[in-house]
């Protein structure tokens, strides 16, 4: 657009600014439309009725002629009088003057009948204007209620289910989402307050009785100081834990075709050294083949999350196993422990943020599982825990599978089940 469009538009603009309020509605719109479609129908209607009697009928104005008025004599003489005349005209031209005067009037009514049609058109598109718009002030005006700290309300649309019952069913979607958005991150915030809370206040605590006492001795600081690095670490895990969050909710991936087995058995290398020194054995069962089309990295995160816990809450010289495979078109990554299994009651909130069934602090933020899903189904994969009551846990990632010749057709949800069983 040049600046001279520019200019135009925004000349116009303050000029339709310059117009009453009422004039620069919709509803003033819509009924100047309404009344220029029936004022400008009605218009045609008329001229062609005026159009087609004026070319079939002969009409045009009387032209008499002057006679005198005249007496025959006794002796068949003809004596006219003098003085005296009168004005004649034959048939036709007497029909032709009627239909003259029949088309002057019906052009004059029909100047009547116009004017008239255009006051009615005005108010009968002022009235049908109102009843379409009816709907739009009633969208309006629950909007207008809804504030950014209640979206509880909604337009509830009556009637038809036309354009706008579809619009304000539109809208009420629309603040569902932002009413869970609002309300995740509401309570995103007090948990994680309610997470820092505590760590924060034993780096206080032992800062202010023991490391800012000069007289207490080496022994005392130094557990001080154990307290203290523990309590940082954990705060540097949640904020970890808290960046990955809002990077999968970012859904900033890098996508491309993963090597499952590969990333798996780099997973199980990764975490060999920490198993070890609980006296660990990483198990692999590891069958290539399996592609998917995700971000490696965050694939890795989920892997690393599930085998992290496994290794950190597994008993000391159990087995820890990972498995990768692929069944009916879904790549499968497992991690199978031995430890004491989840509870009944707790596995439906085994995935919540912050949820631990410990309250110590050395099993995690409470986040990894969280996350973990987050990944998996920002790639439209599944999480699924296996539970096998006191021989432990079973947590499956399902992928889909990258299509390869010969490859089964995929379902529309993973197979149920533990494939490492």
């Amino acid at each position: 657009m040049s600046a001279l469009d520019r200019a135009r538009r925004e000349v116009g603009h303050r000029r339709f600014l310059r117009l009453p309020a009422w004039a620069r509605t919709i509803r003033m719109r819509l009924t100047l439309t309404y009344s220029a479609v029936l004022f400008g129908i009605t218009a045609l209607a008329l001229a062609a009725v005026y159009v087609a009697l004026s070319s079939t009928v002969s009409a045009e104005p009387l032209n008499p002629v002057t006679v005198k008025k005249f007496y025959k004599a006794a002796d068949g003489t003809i004596v006219y009088k003098p003085g005296e005349q009168f004005q004649v005209a034959d048939l036709e031209t007497v029909q032709g003057a009627v239909n003259y005067t029949s088309l002057q009037s019906l052009q004059q009514y029909s100047i009547i009948a116009l004017v008239v049609m255009f006051v009615l058109s005005l108010a009968i598109g002022w009235w049908v204007a109102g009843r379409a718009l009816r709907p739009v002030g009633a969208i309006t005006r629950a909007t207008q209620e809804i504030t950014a700290t209640d979206l509880s309300r909604r337009i509830d649309a009556s009637g038809p289910p036309d354009e706008l019952h579809t619009l304000a069913d539109t809208i009420d979607g629309m603040l569902d989402r932002l009413d869970r958005a609002f309300r995740a991150e509401r309570m995103l915030v007090e948990d994680v307050s309610h997470e820092l809370r505590n760590p924060v206040a034993v780096v206080q605590s032992n800062v202010e009785a023991v490391l800012a006492d000069d007289a207490a001795t080496p022994a005392e600081r130094q557990a001080s100081a154990d307290v203290v690095l523990q309590s940082t670490r954990r705060m540097s895990r949640l904020l970890e834990d808290l960046l990955a969050t809002a990077r999968t909710r970012s859904e900033a991936f890098t996508d491309r075709d993963v090597d499952v087995a590969r990333l798996a058995a780099s997973a199980a290398a990764e975490y060999g050294v920490l198993a070890s020194r609980r006296d660990l054995t990483i198990r692999e069962r590891i069958h290539g083949g399996p592609v998917v089309f995700a971000d490696p990295d965050a694939l890795s995160r989920a892997l690393g999350n599930l085998l992290s816990n496994a290794v950190r809450l597994a008993p000391v010289g159990s087995t820890v196993t990972i498995g990768v495979g692929s069944v009916r078109g879904w790549a499968w990554l497992a991690v199978r422990d031995e430890g004491p299994g989840i509870a009944d009651d707790a596995r439906p909130r085994v995935f919540d943020r912050f949820y631990r069934e410990s309250s110590d602090a050395s099993t995690g933020s409470g986040l990894g599982l969280s996350i973990a899903r987050q990944i998996v189904e920002s790639h439209e994969g599944r999480l699924r825990l296996e539970s096998r009551g006191s021989d432990g846990s079973t947590f499956v990632i399902w992928l889909p599978e990258r299509a390869v010749p010969g490859a089964p057709t995929r379902t529309d949800e993973p197979p149920d089940g533990d494939p490492l069983a």
